[in-house]
């Protein structure tokens, strides 16, 4: 469909044939007209054809065409307009009607609603001054309500109670201060509400500051507590394992089965009594967070909890930088139990805040905070240990660090690094230790008087003996009781048994479990070296007679007991089955000054029968008959070695006096062989030999007068210190010295000769019948056949020679 504003194109008409060519102009330039079409090219046309006037004559011609047209369609609709202005006229007459009858209607409803809007208005007028009296009322209401917040808030500042003063504050703030009717008021609120905030707050940092101060001491002494009770449930520990050893031993001892059973208090306090109120305190220190928790929660009132968070954060790290301070004034010895509790006690709080804080500190934080307090504490345990030369001070702090690590290990916090740093100082400690037992065992052995101890009490017998399990019997003497040992016996023993206590709580608590192979190396060190070494010294440079000699000897016979001691000790503090220790045992570790103790007093004898045996040069080598008797030395070395078994018996063990007197008869078997093979003695004859002979069985005889004392098996090795002797006398006695040169014989009856010794002693023996002029009385006779084998052997053994 299209528009009807669209022209509608009129096409040309077209020409008859016999039309003129104007005509044709004239039909054109109308439909172009019509059409609306441009009219340019018309008029160019006609100008250039030199007609403008039949153009002009065109378009006017058009214009009268269109102006006839108009006039048709004019009058084709007067009638029509004619008939429109009748029926506008008509209506006219009908609203003027209508206008006058609204006019009195208006007039009628004027004059009835005249009372009706005067009623009207009063009603709104009272109407109105209600909702102004209820208006005034709701204000009033709502300031008074306002007003019991405000009083409320005071209430509740004047009390301390800044939480619910904050609450009625926002309150006030986010409830009723844009509903205020009252301008001045809600002025002062928005004034005065940032000024309570501020007051809380300054109120609340002032409580936090002072609980900063009041928490370092609380701290120092919540720490002390804390490592106090680590220190008493180890000692219950010391004790029961103590009972349990005291137990096994008398187990081990008793001839019958033993059952026994210990028993454990029900002691579990711990560090309980430590932390005992769920709000982070306890009552027993007075170590309260309520003023840390109070501030933090009135912070996050606020809206300020992270700046709360880091203010925290921020000073207790400085509190922690400032603990870590050593003082250079006071010995660290003096200090460093405030040191290391102080630091106890701050993360003993810590760890209390961790977890009831609510996030106040982080584990992280705490974390970090607990490795640079490690990395500090390191360090000064470094530093310090580095200084120290006294073992006991080293260990002093030991111990207390060792107690630290376990009290702060119940809490979560590694220890590893402070554990490691001890280990680390474990040698220089037993250097340190070793070095103070050698001071002390020097003046132990110097004071000794090499005399037997006396012990007039019960008490001085269990200390000095029972203690060191040295006793040879079970059976308590009766007192007073003389010792065969001397003082410095129980000094050493003393002195041991505090070095092995001091080396095995060192390495205990320490992390490491089976440190029974450390303190037995040191031990070994300490018995070794030092105790060795200060008892060789002791027998090179101070014993000078043969009782200090046999003192010492006896001192080293009960300390061969005491060892055995020592190591079931050591392994029984280290936790170890004694099986064990003594499966790992080696041999006796004071073997140089027990051999030298028995050396000197062997040589100190030795020169003292060396006296008696020069009596020997008196002796009748060419007797015409032998003694009965003996001969007078050897009564008098016999006499001295009863006098001295008499003695010695009574402190010697019997091991060592049969070793001994074993040496010493000997050395005396070596003297008499050592006479007859000697220059001194030109000839001897049978009766001198026969003699010597009575000699040596009055030594064996001594020998085995000690039998009692002795195994079977001991007495025997004593009577072969007599052998040389014993078979060179038998030798030249025999009926049949050449027997000497048949191995078998040799070997059973005379296997410690020297055949040399043989040759120079048979040359100087002379029979009865050789003496000056013998020869001539005996011409004829028959030659002695003992004096044929002497000789047979002389002439055989010189040829080997």
């Amino acid at each position: 469909m299209y528009s009807s504003k669209t022209r509608r194109k009129v096409a040309p008409a077209t020409a008859n044939g016999g039309e003129s060519a104007d005509k044709l102009d004239q039909l054109l330039l109308s439909s172009a007209i019509c059409n609306g079409e441009d009219l340019g090219p018309f008029v160019r046309k006609g100008f250039a054809s030199g007609k403008p006037e039949t153009l002009l004559h065109h378009l006017r011609q058009f214009s009268r065409a269109k102006e006839s047209e108009i006039e048709e369609v004019c009058r084709a609709h007067y009638q029509d307009f004619i008939l429109a202005v009748d029926d506008l006229r008509s209506l006219l007459s009908d609203v003027d009607l209508l206008k006058s009858a609204l006019s009195d209607s208006n007039s009628k409803l004027q004059s009835v609603a005249g009372p009706l809007l005067a009623s009207l208005d009063s009603y709104v007028e009272a109407q109105n001054i209600s909702k102004n009296v209820d208006l005034a009322l709701k204000s009033i209401v709502f300031c008074v309500k306002l007003m019991e917040l405000c009083s409320r808030a005071n209430y509740h500042l004047s009390n301390n109670n800044f939480y619910m003063a904050l609450k009625c504050t926002d309150s006030i703030e986010n409830e009723l201060l844009d509903k205020t009717p009252s301008s001045t008021l809600k002025r002062m609120l928005e004034k005065k509400i940032p000024a309570v905030r501020s007051h809380i707050e300054r109120k609340v940092n002032k409580e936090f500051g002072d609980w900063l101060v009041e928490i370092r001491v609380v701290s120092r002494n919540l720490g002390q507590l804390a490592i106090g009770q680590a220190s008493s449930a180890r000692q219950r520990e010391e004790d029961l394992r103590i009972k349990q050893r005291q137990a096994e031993e008398q187990s081990r001892l008793s001839l019958r089965d033993c059952v026994y059973a210990l028993h454990e208090d029900d002691d579990e306090d711990g560090l309980d009594g430590v932390e005992s109120d769920s709000n982070g305190g306890t009552g027993l220190l007075g170590f309260d967070l309520t003023p840390l928790y109070r501030a933090y929660h009135i912070h996050q009132t606020l809206g300020v909890e992270d700046r709360f968070k880091q203010y925290y954060f921020e000073n207790r790290k400085l509190q922690l930088t400032s603990d870590f301070q050593v003082s250079s004034m006071t010995p660290f010895l003096e200090s460093h139990q405030t040191f290391f509790a102080q630091i106890a006690g701050f993360f003993i709080v810590e760890d209390r805040i961790l977890r009831t804080g609510g996030g106040l500190i982080s584990k992280i934080e705490v974390e970090n905070l607990w490795e640079a307090a490690v990395s500090k504490m390191c360090s000064v345990l470094e530093d310090q240990f580095s200084r120290m030369q006294t073992a006991n001070h080293l260990l002093l702090i030991k111990d207390y660090v060792s107690l630290l690590g376990v009290t702060l290990r119940r809490y979560g916090y590694p220890v590893d690094a402070l554990l490691d740093v001890l280990s680390k100082h474990r040698d220089k400690y037993h250097e340190l230790l070793l070095s103070d037992c050698r001071k002390q065992i020097s003046e132990a052995l110097a004071a000794d008087k090499f005399e037997q101890m006396l012990m007039k009490k019960e008490y001085e017998y269990s200390m000095n003996v029972l203690s060191f399990q040295i006793q040879t019997s079970d059976i308590v003497p009766a007192f007073p009781y003389v010792a065969p040992f001397s003082s410095t016996v129980p000094d050493c023993c003393r002195i041991v048994r505090s070095f092995i206590e001091d080396s095995v709580s060192y390495m205990s608590h320490g992390g490491q479990l089976d440190f029974y192979d450390v303190v037995k190396k040191y031990l070994d060190r300490l018995l070794g070296e030092v105790l060795d070494e200060a008892l060789l010294k002791l027998i090179s440079t101070s014993v000078h007679g043969v009782s200090p000699a046999m003192q010492v000897a006896a001192n080293m016979a009960v300390l061969e007991r005491a060892c055995d001691f020592f190591f079931r000790h050591a392994a029984q503090l280290s936790g170890i089955p004694l099986r064990m220790a003594e499966r790992n045992r080696r041999q006796f570790p004071l073997n140089k000054a027990r051999d030298a103790a028995e050396d000197m007093l062997s040589g100190l004898l030795k020169t003292k029968v060396d006296g008696f045996m020069t009596l020997i040069e008196n002796v009748n080598w060419m007797a015409d008959e032998p003694l009965q008797n003996g001969n007078e030395y050897v009564n008098e070395v016999i006499i001295y070695l009863e006098t001295l078994v008499s003695t010695a018996q009574q402190i010697l063990p019997a091991q060592v006096l049969r070793r001994v007197l074993q040496d010493v008869l000997a050395h005396i078997s070596e003297m008499i062989v050592g006479a007859l093979f000697g220059d001194s003695v030109k000839r001897f004859n049978i009766n001198a030999i026969m003699g010597v002979d009575i000699d040596v069985r009055l030594l064996e005889s001594f020998a085995d007068n000690l039998a009692p004392l002795f195994t079977d098996g001991e007495s025997n090795q004593l009577k072969t210190a007599l052998a040389e002797s014993r078979q060179l006398i038998n030798l030249l006695l025999s009926n049949h010295p050449e027997n000497f040169l048949n191995p078998v014989i040799r070997e059973r009856s005379f296997n410690i000769l020297d055949y040399r010794k043989v040759v120079t002693i048979s040359e100087k023996l002379r029979d009865p019948s050789d003496r000056l002029f013998g020869t001539f009385g005996s011409r004829g006779s028959k030659a002695n056949p003992k004096k044929k084998s002497l000789d047979a052997l002389i002439k055989r053994l010189k040829d080997v020679n």
